[in-house]
């Protein structure tokens, strides 16, 4: 049992203490990772906020990358000294969903409240998506590790562990947009860059980006979009779709607002689709005439973490980031030093921030 410093959560909307924690060596299948980056997700912020409940006192984090220290028994393909990003996407393999290639639907509960974290004194410690990856080491299972080859940074890889794949995977995977269609993305925060880049390597005609800040419109038109329209308008879908000439293909909503949610269908062409990525709180509703969606053939579907299979998605996306194809360097915002994640986050709820870092 080795000691490592980590950002614990101990009530609901407090500041997170820089401690010290014990972590567990690695069991049969789980591999240990010496992080170098990890950076600083909203769903890290809400959780820790108490949005969607859980134990505490917690470790959250999830979208990080670093060095393989340590494996343990029946690890296969990996090993100490590999370069991997860490994910959440915690699959057994063998479940329904697993079997049926959608591993992010895996049905194999995992208890983090026995994970491999445990405060000083040998307390119950919840390690938060399976991750915990607030701290200089992480414990995870194998599946949840992928390695990378080639020359992108820590700081890049890290960010593909969640908002990339997230928006990319929810345009591509889940969308299954084709060339030549047309999509709105609610939001241009982190994961609604994402989606904009996701469309333009697929190949949209249009892709007009939403959102309530005309300065985040200006940077979305630098990660692909074609158009944007500020959602302040009265009725920024009609904006949209004089943009579009036509109604989407695909809206892909980003944000948590269930205004967005709400009006999400406003924008759809017959027979395109909502993709349901950004998360409310638990408990908020969002409210819709299914008349004209069954109407006109329109439909809505969540999408979690993009539909990813992370050991076909995350080299495709390292590959295209390193050909120049995919923008990683430009959503950070700013590198942090762990005892800097307070700081940090709350330049994240800002609003002003792409993606903080926190720099090992």
């Amino acid at each position: 049992m080795q000691t490592i410093r980590a950002a614990v959560c101990h009530a609901f909307g407090e500041p997170l203490r820089i401690e010290q924690v014990r972590l567990r060596a690695p069991d049969m299948g789980e591999v240990e990772v010496t992080l170098d980056a990890v950076a600083i997700c909203h769903s890290d912020i809400s959780y820790a906020e108490g949005a969607w409940g859980g134990s505490l006192p917690a470790v959250y984090g999830h979208e990080a990358a670093g060095r393989v220290s340590a494996v343990g028994g029946g690890v296969d393909g990996i090993a100490a000294g590999d370069r991997v990003v860490v994910t959440l996407i915690r699959a057994c393999g063998t479940c329904l969903s697993c079997a049926s290639g959608t591993p992010t639907q895996c049905q194999t509960k995992y208890d983090g409240d026995h994970g491999p974290l445990s405060t000083a004194e040998g307390g119950a410690l919840h390690q938060a998506m399976a991750c915990g990856a607030f701290a200089e080491k992480v414990v995870v299972d194998q599946s949840q590790v992928v390695k990378l080859t080639g020359d992108i940074s820590m700081e890049a890889a890290s960010l593909i562990a969640c908002g990339v794949i997230t928006g990319v995977g929810a345009v591509v995977n889940t969308a299954g947009l084709r060339a030549g269609q047309d999509v709105v993305v609610i939001g241009a925060g982190g994961v609604g860059l994402n989606a904009i880049q996701g469309a333009r390597i697929a190949g949209a005609r249009r892709i007009v980006a939403v959102d309530m800040s005309p300065e985040k419109l200006d940077i979305a038109r630098e990660f692909g979009a074609t158009d944007g329209v500020l959602a302040t308008a009265p009725k920024p879908w009609k904006e949209a779709i004089a943009a579009m000439g036509r109604g989407a293909d695909a809206v892909i909503v980003t944000v948590g607002a269930i205004p967005a949610y709400d009006a999400a269908p406003r924008y759809l062409a017959p027979g395109g689709r909502v993709i349901m990525v950004g998360m409310p709180h638990s408990g908020a509703t969002a409210h819709y005439e299914p008349v004209i969606l069954s109407a006109v053939g329109q439909g809505m579907i969540g999408s979690k973490m993009g539909d990813v299979v992370i050991r076909r998605d995350i080299p495709w996306m390292a590959d295209l980031y390193e050909q120049g194809r995919l923008k990683l360097d430009e959503l950070i915002s700013g590198r942090w030093r762990l005892e800097q994640i307070n700081e940090a986050i709350a330049d994240t709820k800002s609003g002003s921030a792409k993606r903080n870092v926190i720099v090992f």
